[in-house]
């Protein structure tokens, strides 16, 4: 059992393991908010050798991490993380850093769409992150000739000059880069994927994250709730393609929360008049085909499924920052975002920058 009066005392991966999670997922005890950070500052600082972490990683999958321990591992994530706030408080998209292998990444796209009508994005992500080692956010930049490798410093200027920002996380949390090679022997996602979803290198107040189910999304909201280093006041998960943070066609079930209680409502996509499925926002080489999908949509030269989903994933954003007040009202604005042109300024701007 966890002890009483563990802040008072010392709490190896090898002790935790035997006297708390290891047990089975079953009669495994959670850890009190000082033994995981503890734990978490450990793994940090390079102390376990690989046999005990893996195991603790896995005891950790077995029993399923409560909110309060999720909140003290961002914390100890926080407290190593270089954050750059813009001067505007741009929509911090959290998507899943280990990447989408079967259909188009939106959020470059649409984020520059919301930008363009006037709310600010930032995007974070690592390169070839495990366990799937699949394209993210980065790789689409690459493509599209925009600079990734960027001090915070300067992701937050160019959320500030261009209305999107893009943060890389070798730069702005080495602590958790630098643990690349230990998850990868894992063979399996642990807690770390999770939690580095949440960072917050822009300081931003809004949360737009993606789930698989609803009790998943609502315990991150907990983790936000109980990380003492977070100043995010609203949060809004979904259930994204690939766990991506890109609307998934049909029906798609979001969690909102701005303080109080947790509400959730769904995007029927058949009521914006967009009649399409998943395989058809499908791609063979998700980083090229991305990239040539996001210029062609914000140059008005596609009309097609691909363009509705862009336009609607922008109205996500731009009602998650509270610049609209219902996702038909966001979506009237993307669209307005992309037939003015404004889209593809920002697209040359970014590349400019």
């Amino acid at each position: 059992m966890a002890t009483t009066n563990a802040t008072e005392e010392e709490w190896p991966l090898v002790r935790l393991m035997t006297e708390v999670v290891g047990s089975g997922h079953k009669s495994a005890d959670d850890m009190t908010r000082p033994q995981a950070s503890q734990a978490f500052r450990r793994i940090l600082d390079g102390e376990p050798d690989q046999t005990t972490l893996g195991a603790f990683w896995l005891a950790n999958r077995w029993k399923r991490n409560t909110p309060e321990e999720l909140g003290a591992f961002v914390d100890e994530m926080a407290a190593d993380t270089h954050t750059a706030a813009p001067d505007c408080d741009p929509v911090d998209c959290g998507a899943n850093y280990d990447g989408k292998g079967r259909t188009a990444i939106l959020g470059v796209a649409a984020g520059l769409v919301a930008a363009a009508a006037g709310t600010p994005v930032v995007v974070h992500s690592g390169d070839r992150v495990p366990t799937q080692k699949q394209d993210a956010y980065k790789h689409v930049l690459d493509e599209l000739g925009v600079e990734t490798d960027l001090a915070p410093e300067d992701s937050a200027a160019m959320t500030d000059e261009v209305g999107f920002g893009f943060y890389y996380q070798p730069n702005f949390a080495p602590a958790i880069d630098a643990l690349s090679d230990r998850r990868a022997a894992m063979g399996v996602r642990t807690f770390v994927n999770t939690i580095e979803t949440l960072a917050n290198p822009a300081e931003a107040s809004t949360h737009l994250g993606s789930f698989y189910h609803l009790p998943y999304a609502v315990r991150i909201i907990e983790t936000f709730q109980e990380a003492r280093s977070s100043d995010v006041e609203r949060v809004l998960m979904f259930q994204g393609m690939e766990g991506y943070d890109d609307i998934r066609p049909g029906s798609t079930t979001v969690a909102e929360w701005s303080g109080g209680d947790v509400d959730d409502f769904t995007i029927e996509t058949p009521d914006y008049g967009m009649d399409f499925e998943s395989e058809t926002l499908g791609v063979e080489e998700v980083a090229g085909e991305s990239a040539a999908i996001t210029e062609a949509v914000l140059a008005g030269e596609r009309e097609d499924a691909f363009a509705d989903a862009v336009a609607l994933n922008a109205a996500l954003r731009i009602y998650a920052g509270e610049d609209a007040d219902s996702i038909e009202d966001g979506l009237d604005q993307a669209r307005e975002a992309i037939d003015s042109g404004a889209a593809a300024d920002r697209l040359d701007a970014l590349r400019e920058f």
